[in-house]
C-alpha cells in the first residue's frame, strides 16, 4: 500500500490517537505527540497541509520501529482500514 500524498499533520495525529499518541504541545507550525504504549515515545509533526511524502514516511518509519511492527502493516492499519 502506498502512502498517502494529501495527508495534513493535524489528520496524521488524530489518526495515531488508535496507538496511545496524544498532543502534549503544539509550538507554530509543529504538533508534539507523546504515548506511553511500550515505553514513552515522543515524535514531532508538522502541521503542514500536505505533509512531504519523505517527511511522512520518515515519522511513520520512527512510529513502526517503536510499536515493534512492521511499516507496511502501520500503513495498511492506518490509511486501509486494515486491523
Amino acid at each position: 500500500m502506498k502512502i498517502p500524498r494529501d495527508m495534513g499533520g493535524e489528520e496524521l495525529a488524530g489518526l495515531l490517537k488508535k496507538y496511545g499518541y496524544q498532543i502534549t504541545r503544539q509550538t507554530g507550525s509543529h504538533i508534539r505527540l507523546t504515548t506511553t504504549l511500550g515505553g514513552e515515545h515522543r515524535i514531532t509533526i508538522p502541521k503542514h497541509k500536505p505533509l512531504n511524502v519523505g517527511t511522512l514516511g520518515s515519522i511513520l518509519s520512527d512510529i513502526s520501529s517503536h510499536l515493534k511492527m512492521e511499516k507496511e502493516t502501520l500503513i495498511k492499519e492506518l490509511f486501509g482500514g486494515g486491523k
